[in-house]
């Protein structure tokens, strides 16, 4: 079984999904996404922002453009139309500085989400293990501390709450020294529904989580951002 968004990448001769695709091939699994659409014009993401509400998140969605924030192509935290209407504008001004003919298939507009821990749930795929999932700190200590724990699919609920538990920075999420405890069992949920994303889509070669924003107990996990290569058998 593959995903019609997958088939549909592969059509194209892509082998890496547009963020949009990515977040909505997980959306379609019930993982935690925050609200999206796709802006064209800066109307159009006033339009959308409308739609889902403030604050809201814009990013470019480029073929040209992988490391978006070190070109300008992010801008968080718009607070009204006038905000949202202005940062497509500039985001557009920020690409076209970098790369005058990137590609711009549009602006991603999304809902953004609380402050919370951020931690990273990624998989590749081993040619002896197959798909190896990974979990541990996200954002800039991903690579920093390389405090992270591995299993390879199946997993079960048990392997989940184990791989949890077995990185260092596991105190953090119970709530170390006054910190607020985290929303571990969404977590635990999320990582199992994205082993599925795994199983049902053998293609996939390369996936990265990161960061998943893990909130206070009880409020949830959400993917903030999702990178997806996948690589035909």
């Amino acid at each position: 079984m593959v995903h019609k968004i997958i088939e549909n990448v592969l059509s194209e001769g892509r082998y890496r999904l547009y963020e949009h695709e990515a977040l909505q091939l997980l959306r379609d699994y019930n993982l935690p996404v925050p609200k999206i659409g796709i802006a064209t014009t800066p109307e159009e993401a006033v339009n959308i922002a409308e739609t889902i509400g403030y604050p809201i998140v814009l990013k470019i969605i480029s073929p040209d453009i992988v490391h978006k924030s070190d070109v300008g192509g992010v801008l968080i935290n718009l607070k009204d139309a006038n905000e949202v209407k202005h940062g497509f504008i500039k985001i557009i001004e920020n690409v076209k500085k970098h790369k005058s003919d990137a590609k711009i298939i549009g602006i991603l507009v999304q809902q953004m989400v609380s402050q919370g821990l951020e931690v990273i749930v990624g998989s590749i795929k081993d040619k002896f293990f197959e798909h190896v999932i990974i979990f541990g700190l996200g954002g800039i200590f991903t690579e920093i501390l390389k405090d992270i724990s591995m299993r390879v699919l199946p997993i079960t609920r048990n392997d989940v709450e184990e791989m949890i538990r077995e990185i260092k920075a596991y105190p953090i999420l119970l709530g170390y020294r006054g910190l607020p405890k985290r929303d571990l069992e969404s977590l635990v949920q999320l990582i199992l529904n994205f082993s599925k994303v795994l199983e049902d889509n053998p293609v996939i070669s390369e996936c990265d989580l990161n960061p998943v924003i893990v909130l206070e107990e009880g409020k949830g996990s959400y993917i903030v951002d999702a990178r997806i290569i996948i690589k035909p058998e």
